[in-house]
């Protein structure tokens, strides 16, 4: 576990130093060019090469050394982000530059996510893997909201090319680190070998393979597109409707409580391991997410929002933590990275659509319903209010209803029951390194 919690520090570093890069390339575009398509067309490259080269990306970290994927990643990042530098540095930065080191590290994410994921069952002892992932997501809650909050300082104070050097020596100080972590190779197993010397495509369809196939992992999968539909309509509905009623500095303090509540639920993994009962840390950190959900949607009141919002990443964490911890414990270590890239292509897909149909959708049809002379002005208007941004709260009350209906599904799903709490089939990670004795990876 020493090794493991070493491991998670050098990525706590490498993800704080992403983090201000982050947002400080973001802003220096907007910035640039005082455009917001512009802007908008950095998040997006942002997640879509990382969507497209998921499966890939599973297949290549299956097949080769953990530990070389993850400093190469790491070397590539710390390359790209060096030479934007040097490129401001000599007042020869262009948006493109932040266009293609974006797009960059987004196909490097998509090595790093699985490998990660896969390295947890190789230096954890099982009774630990749940209290690893606590670790990992700490160092992803913490980049995300410490790192974005002092970016923005770095920024001021030392300019973009400085975050730029300071991201520079937090991937070298990752890279430092994972060349004394001895990472044992993983046993071959059947489900391996049924793909081996039959082409990279075979090794992709592994990971549809394994989650399509099993039963069980195939209603966990659901369960989670679920879980991730309704973060990502929270997550798009969450600024317009708060800025329907309250300003820019509210907002702040809500999304504050969200970063807030995802640190609280990944330092609880970390400490607590989770329910010994791993259903309850399914199911029963959903019933909750949903039931912050509707709360939040009750009232336009921002310290109502900011409870709702600090309690559903709370919950939202331990769940997909729960989540991550059966995949780590029921599929086979050495197809894991095609397994997690496959889970993270299917979260990735469910966001982008969460995102791309939440604004039309409430815009469109629940904004309407609930205006003063709307259709339901006098019968849900009565309860959540009319006017602007109580539409969206009306949908935003519905997807934690629905999210609260896959919850009870879940209660009561026989194999989702069962393989949330029978012990693991796996090979122990002991006997996976006492296999590995002399190999590194």
């Amino acid at each position: 576990m020493r090794k493991f919690i070493a491991l998670a520090g050098g990525l706590l570093a490498s993800i704080l130093g992403s983090a201000f890069t982050g947002l400080a390339m973001g802003t220096w575009v907007f910035q640039h060019t005082g455009s917001a398509t512009q802007y908008g067309i950095t998040l997006v490259i942002n997640l879509l090469p990382g969507i497209v080269f998921g499966p890939v990306a599973g297949a290549l970290v299956d097949r080769y050394s953990r530990r070389a994927i993850l400093i190469g990643s790491e070397l590539v990042s710390a390359v790209t982000v060096l030479g934007l530098a040097l490129l401001y540095a000599a007042g020869a930065l262009q948006p493109w530059h932040i266009f293609v080191v974006v797009g960059i590290q987004s196909l490097v994410r998509a090595l790093q996510l699985p490998a990660l994921s896969s390295v947890v069952v190789l230096l954890a002892p099982k009774d630990q893997v749940s209290r690893a992932n606590g670790f990992v997501m700490l160092a992803q809650a913490l980049g995300n909201t410490v790192g974005f909050a002092a970016g923005g300082v770095l920024l001021l104070a030392i300019q973009l090319d400085g975050v730029l050097l300071v991201d520079f020596a937090t991937f070298l100080v990752n890279i430092l680190i994972l060349a004394f972590v001895r990472i044992p190779r993983p046993p071959r197993s059947e489900t391996a070998s049924e793909a081996e010397g039959r082409g990279l495509l075979a090794e992709i369809r592994v990971g549809f393979r394994v989650l399509g196939t099993r039963r069980a992992l195939r209603v966990l999968l659901l369960f989670s597109a679920a879980l991730n539909l309704s973060l990502g309509f929270a997550d798009a509905m969450l600024t317009p409707l708060v800025l329907s009623f309250a300003s820019a500095a509210a907002l702040g303090l809500v999304v504050a409580s969200m970063g807030i509540g995802a640190v609280l639920g990944s330092t609880a993994l970390a400490m607590w391991g989770g329910p010994r009962r791993r259903v309850n840390g399914l199911a029963g950190f959903a019933l909750p997410l949903g039931l912050f959900l509707c709360v939040g949607a009750l009232r336009p009141s921002i310290p109502l929002i900011v409870v709702a919002a600090l309690g559903f990443t709370f919950c939202f964490t331990i769940t997909d933590g729960t989540n991550r911890n059966i995949l780590q414990l029921e599929v086979e270590p050495d197809v894991q990275g095609r397994v997690f890239a496959t889970y993270n292509v299917v979260s990735g897909a469910v966001l982008a659509v969460a995102y791309v149909l939440a604004g039309p959708v409430a815009d469109r049809v629940f904004e309407p319903l609930l205006r003063p002379e709307g259709s339901l002005a006098g019968s849900v208007g009565s309860v959540l209010g009319t006017g602007p941004g109580r539409g969206m709260a009306f949908l935003m009350l519905l997807v934690g209803v629905v999210m609260l209906i896959t919850a009870a599904l879940a209660f009561v799903q026989p194999s989702l029951r069962r393989l949330a709490d029978r012990p693991a089939t796996r090979r122990e990670p002991e006997e996976a390194r006492a296999a590995a004795v002399g190999e590194v990876a």
